[in-house]
């Protein structure tokens, strides 16, 4: 029933849809995470809803991102506002790297002040239902990642995969010190929860800033423009071939190479069955084709760029 749901929404009603889920949960995981954290007092449990905090943040953005990149292409921005989204994703890494920073301190102060803990019984039950929640949200988040290209959604679904980890880990500590009465154990995972953080928030750094700076499409993708070009006989060549991505929707730039001799109806008929396979390929897409005259000699762009 869910399924076939979810199969009749719209890519904008699914990340709406994903941005509402990871808000949710990460609402409810803290109030029940903070409510441990204090009554336990274990700093791994405090690491995960520093997290959680952090997660209501970064839910917060990517919604208000999915909402501003879905709408329609305006006289002052032709492109749309897809980049919101790469927008949200830079914000949202800059506060898990400040929360996974907050954490280590917190890790080596205690280190240097231990502190007993109690109740490990309640710290594990809160830590395996927030795992449950959280693979399930996860799971959600990243179908709709993957169908609709959404980089904030993606990035979203990134928290709580991170959060996956992490919940293990917490988990597995609380055990620990519950068995064999090792506290040190809890700043560590602590510290391991805030190392993992920090890589993740650069991870989604580095990807939001590529699509910001119009990085080149990856090379199956462009490879495949080029494999629809030449497959047709009245196409001579290709030549100045780029692509971005406009935040979920890619933009295809191209010079085809036809007969010279043809009129400017024809070479536009022509044009107009390269465009329609690329974006049978690639549903959504902008497409912009330059016809040029086969063998014309001209300064090319594929012949200045550097490596």
């Amino acid at each position: 029933m869910w399924s076939i749901r979810l199969k009749n929404m719209s890519d904008e009603q699914l990340k709406r849809l994903a941005t509402i889920a990871g808000v949710s949960l990460a609402v409810g995981l803290m109030l029940i995470k903070l409510f441990a954290s204090l009554y336990t007092g274990s700093l791994a449990i405090l690491s995960s809803l520093v997290d959680s905090i952090s997660d209501i943040f970064a839910s917060v953005i990517a919604f208000v991102a999915v909402r501003f990149s879905s709408l329609p292409a305006s006289y002052q921005h032709r492109y749309g506002f897809g980049k919101a989204e790469a927008l949200s994703a830079l914000v949202q890494s800059a506060f898990i790297a400040g929360s996974g920073l907050f954490v280590v301190y917190e890790g080596v102060n205690r280190f240097l002040n231990p502190a007993s803990l109690v109740d490990m019984n309640l710290g594990i039950g809160v830590m395996i239902f927030s795992l449950i929640l959280t693979i399930i949200v996860v799971a959600f988040q990243q179908y709709v990642a993957k169908k609709t290209k959404s980089l904030a959604v993606d990035a979203d679904s990134v928290h709580y995969a991170v959060d996956i980890v992490t919940n293990i880990s917490i988990i597995l500590s609380l055990f620990v010190v519950k068995f064999w009465g090792l506290e040190w154990f809890d700043p560590l995972a602590a510290v391991f929860v805030s190392a993992y953080l920090l890589y993740n928030a650069f991870k989604i750094a580095k990807e939001a800033v590529a699509l910001l700076m119009d990085r080149e499409l990856p090379d199956e993708v462009r490879n495949k423009i080029i494999e629809i070009v030449e497959k047709h006989d009245f196409c001579r060549g290709l030549h100045d071939l780029r692509t971005r991505n406009l935040g979920g929707i890619y933009l295809f730039e191209l010079h085809l190479e036809l007969d010279g001799d043809l009129s400017l109806f024809e070479a536009h008929r022509l044009t107009e069955i390269i465009e329609d396979e690329i974006k049978e390929v690639y549903p959504k897409s902008q497409v912009i084709v330059h016809q040029d005259p086969a063998g014309f000699e001209e300064e090319r762009l594929d012949n200045m760029l550097a490596d």
